[in-house]
């Protein structure tokens, strides 16, 4: 069966989000655009990730519990999880790494905090966009203690890429899924025995994926197995 996916999507939470990027909008405008699979990657933090797990549970939509974390190397990684409850433990992991430099929500937007209804119900104080004191090894091996994987995000943009920043994907990280940029194009060796994920890395609603990338899985919960989660 296909499944339909995005699984890099940024909640207002993300202070370059939207502020119209809350929980049910986010949930309806995938179920609107047919997707059967998201994951919400807010930018360093996982506080996010309860209301939305809650709301796609109740609109038939599988929520794969999701972070992106920006590595000491500046390099920002998709790590994804089985389970809730160990991505808000590697969640707070990642947020008690950043540097205490406070957010000016005039400058770099707010980091607002939702429950299922849509209420604002707090904010985070440390800027999320800046990068954590962990390696991208650190942030890797974490990950896997978590019961998670780690995915290099958009790996042939400029910035902020394994590709861009290292020139190359370290194979003492044992990588077989990457994230590609669909904008922008790839030399085929990079990703020669790769899998690949292809999403919206969308920071308003309007550009979460239509219903266009999918999995051949034949159970939805078999998302877990195919990922290696």
């Amino acid at each position: 069966m296909k499944f339909y996916y995005d699984l890099h999507i940024h909640s207002d939470l993300s202070p370059c989000g939207s502020s119209d990027m809350t929980p049910n909008n986010i949930v309806n405008m995938s179920y609107i655009k047919g997707l059967n699979i998201i994951s919400v990657t807010d930018h360093n933090t996982a506080r996010n990730l309860p209301p939305v797990v809650m709301l796609g549970e109740r609109a038939g939509i599988k929520v794969v519990p999701g972070i992106e974390v920006t590595t000491k190397e500046e390099v920002h990684v998709l790590c994804y999880f089985r389970n809730l409850i160990d991505a808000l433990q590697f969640g707070d992991i990642i947020y008690s790494s950043l540097p205490d430099m406070v957010n000016n929500p005039i400058i770099f937007g707010e980091q607002n905090i939702y429950n299922e209804l849509d209420e604002k119900t707090g904010s985070l104080g440390k800027l999320l966009l800046n990068a954590v004191s962990l390696s991208i090894g650190e942030v890797h091996s974490m990950a896997v203690s978590h019961n998670g994987i780690m995915v290099p995000a958009h790996i042939n943009k400029k910035s902020n890429s394994i590709l861009g920043v290292l020139g190359f994907i370290p194979k003492n990280l044992c990588i077989d899924l990457v994230e590609i940029y669909d904008k922008t194009a790839i030399d085929e060796k990079y990703v020669e025995g790769l899998r690949i994920l292809r999403n919206s890395d969308a920071h308003q609603l309007v550009d979460i994926s239509e219903a266009k990338n999918f999995f051949e899985l034949d159970d939805i919960e078999n998302i877990y197995d195919y990922m290696n989660i």
